[in-house]
């Protein structure tokens, strides 16, 4: 077997906690509709990737809901964010200076989320430093689980797949890895945490 030579890391659900249903129930409950629609699902993609700014992205929204504020707005799409509990900092600050891996963090996200997050987790920017490579999606204008923002990271920092671990909390993105041929793990934020990597895939070190 290739030995791991970089470690791939998802951002939420793997390191900060979100809550995805409650923030979808938020929304809906916001919005007064039972399910998004396709030109919400698709607003959000645009913004994901940074086809749009945020303030065309509020503006979509204040325009379709015209009873909302730019506030009810922001405040509905960051109710997703949590917390980011100081042991899984402690546990990639630790694997940095090791240096055994290349550390690389590769997140489907957006200018607000990060902003917000900037401004509510004081350890952000040390996190961030950890990384050989940080991708946000919004930034590099391709998202998971699309093939293309893979192969974008295996060229970018000249690596193969096979020497890989991707670890995302999302089955649809790491069954995409692994058509790729990256080692993967498809972590249940329930019951597991990063911390434990190597007790729970000891058998790929």
């Amino acid at each position: 077997m290739q030995k791991i030579k970089t470690l791939i890391f998802d951002f939420g659900d793997v390191f900060i906690n979100l809550d995805k249903q409650g923030a979808m129930q938020n929304a809906l409950n916001l919005f007064n509709l039972e399910t998004f629609e396709a030109d919400m699902v698709e607003t959000n993609i645009k913004y994901e990737i940074g086809k749009i700014s945020t303030s065309e992205f509020i503006e979509f929204y204040i325009s379709k809901f015209s009873h909302l504020t730019k506030n009810e707005i922001i405040n509905a799409w960051n109710y997703i964010i949590k917390d980011f509990p100081k042991h899984r900092l402690d546990f990639i600050t630790n694997l940095a200076q090791r240096n055994e891996y290349q550390l690389i963090l590769l997140s489907n996200t957006n200018t607000m989320h990060i902003d917000y997050i900037k401004d509510k987790v004081p350890f952000y920017n040390n996190f961030k430093s950890c990384f050989d490579a940080f991708y946000l999606t919004h930034e590099i204008h391709l998202r998971k689980p699309n093939a293309d923002i893979f192969e974008f990271v295996l060229k970018e920092n000249n690596i193969i797949s096979n020497q890989c671990l991707f670890i995302d909390d999302t089955k649809e993105n790491t069954n995409a890895a692994e058509k790729l041929g990256f080692h993967t793990w498809n972590i249940d934020e329930t019951k597991e945490d990063v911390v434990d990597l190597f007790k729970i895939k000891k058998e790929l070190f």
